[in-house]
């Protein structure tokens, strides 16, 4: 089952302190869950020298802008875009997971990223709970034009281990 999720983009400064939040940096594997543009995955590379990054999208002409923006900025290396649909994607190797998508998609989610990742992984979402997990961090952050949530969860604490909550 494919779930539409509109595209909007994440602005730089929440992008910016969602991989602050999860601690982005050298040693880490993301992997962007509907990449849009693919600003999380090569902000990760370029600012917080994360070894690798995948942009998962199931668009195409999505996926293409997000392989213009890393051809643009070199890191062919480093970021991987991968055209297809997140629920068929293994995550085994993720250590931070990145979601801007909709509740009902993360709670859909949330059973695949609980079997997939490792104990201590992070995965955090934009805007949007996963409404079964406890996140470890709840931040709200405000631009004079609105404001923005940010939440931050722990495999193996946020979800209890179970996948469930």
């Amino acid at each position: 089952m494919v779930f539409l999720v509109p595209y909007v983009p994440s602005p730089m400064y929440v992008v910016r302190k969602m991989l602050e939040l999860a601690g982005a940096g050298p040693g880490d594997v993301l992997y962007d869950l509907g990449c849009g543009d693919g600003r999380i995955p090569v902000t990760a590379v370029k600012e917080y020298g994360v070894d690798r990054a995948y942009c998962v999208e199931i668009r195409e002409d999505l996926a293409a802008l997000a392989r213009q923006r890393v051809e643009r900025d070199g890191l062919q290396d480093r970021v991987v875009v991968v055209q297809a649909d997140m629920f068929k994607v293994d995550l085994s190797e993720a250590t931070l997971v990145t979601l801007f998508l909709l509740s009902s998609v993360n709670d859909r989610l949330a059973p695949k990223l609980s079997r997939e990742l490792r104990p201590g992984a992070r995965v955090v979402s934009h805007e949007f709970r996963m409404s079964q997990w406890r996140p470890l961090v709840y931040a709200t952050l405000h631009d004079g034009k609105g404001s923005h949530d940010v939440y931050l969860y722990v495999i193996g604490f946020s979800d209890s281990g179970t996948g469930t909550g």
